[in-house]
């Protein structure tokens, strides 16, 4: 913005002065119409350097347990992807993944939600074009665990008393276990500090995992060599919090704690926005 001061009396400038006058006016001009290109530019340069934000939901939720935290970053500016996950086991979870990722050009934010966690984990290993891991009431499995025995590590668990399993045919023909939540168990046990109509709708939605991909080693532990940051919920009843701490800890990960249930990434979208939004920050 200008500020244009009128003087008392009025100059004329004329000859060689007026010259001089109009070339300091342009020159003026032209420095000011490059400095606002170069802001322009720069700015531009920002908005382009933002990492893709890639969301892994985990068991007993999909891609719009995201939702509150997907309108977040892209009102900041982030390009956002929401990845379905399978659910079938981390391995083959990863794989998915990993095309989601090779389709996606640029750095990028991996964040991973409870099983999630499990398949960022595996995808990210030996990539250079994944920056950073959030963990958001996750899992950080190290090469040989697996989620149930995570889950076991420390008492606070009641999710086994909470599952409704259902026969399966695998493609190879064997039997297995789909795993969900019973209905009129969810919120208590999952969504505690969600809305209720909300907690209901998500209850009704819910997408099972295989009980054998909580079953299934981890093979790889990306957060052994990338930066991670983790959101460790205290009034967790699926992982309980002594285990989120565990593991956080074990993986120098940079903590946030809050009194929240299983279903922070709902209850709490702002705080779980700032914490994937430090860890985009510190990678450019």
């Amino acid at each position: 913005m200008f500020n244009i001061k009128r003087a008392g009396k009025r100059r004329v400038v004329t000859g060689i002065g007026a010259a001089v006058a109009a070339g300091a006016a342009f020159g003026a001009i032209a420095l000011t119409s490059t400095a606002n290109a170069d802001d322009a530019a720069a700015t531009t340069g920002q908005r382009k350097a933002k990492p893709t934000v890639v969301l892994e939901h985990g068991a007993f939720a999909d891609s719009s347990s995201w939702n509150g935290v997907i309108e977040r970053l892209r009102a900041d500016g982030y390009p956002v992807v929401a990845a379905a996950n399978p659910l079938r086991g981390p391995h083959s979870d990863a794989v998915a993944l990993s095309g989601v990722l090779d389709h996606i050009k640029g750095p990028k934010i991996l964040v991973g939600h409870s099983y999630g966690g499990s398949v960022i984990s595996e995808a990210a290993a030996r990539r250079t074009d994944v920056k950073a891991l959030v963990y958001v009431a996750a899992f950080l499995p190290a090469p040989g665990e697996t989620a149930l025995e995570l889950t076991n590590k420390y008492p606070g668990s009641t999710l086994p008393d909470a599952l409704d399993p259902a026969p399966v045919t695998n493609p190879d023909g064997t039997q297995g276990s789909d795993l969900y939540i019973q209905q009129d168990k969810f919120r208590h046990q999952f969504a505690a500090d969600v809305p209720r109509n909300t907690a209901d709708l998500a209850a009704v939605t819910q997408r099972p995992i295989a009980q054998a991909a909580l079953e299934e080693k981890a093979t790889d532990a990306a957060w052994q060599t990338l930066p991670s940051w983790d959101i460790v919920t205290t009034q967790d009843l699926n992982i309980p919090a002594s285990v989120q701490r565990f593991m956080a800890e074990r993986a120098h990960a940079h903590v946030t704690e809050v009194a929240a249930s299983h279903s922070v990434a709902v209850s709490h979208p702002r705080l779980v926005t700032d914490t994937i939004e430090k860890a985009a920050r510190s990678t450019r």
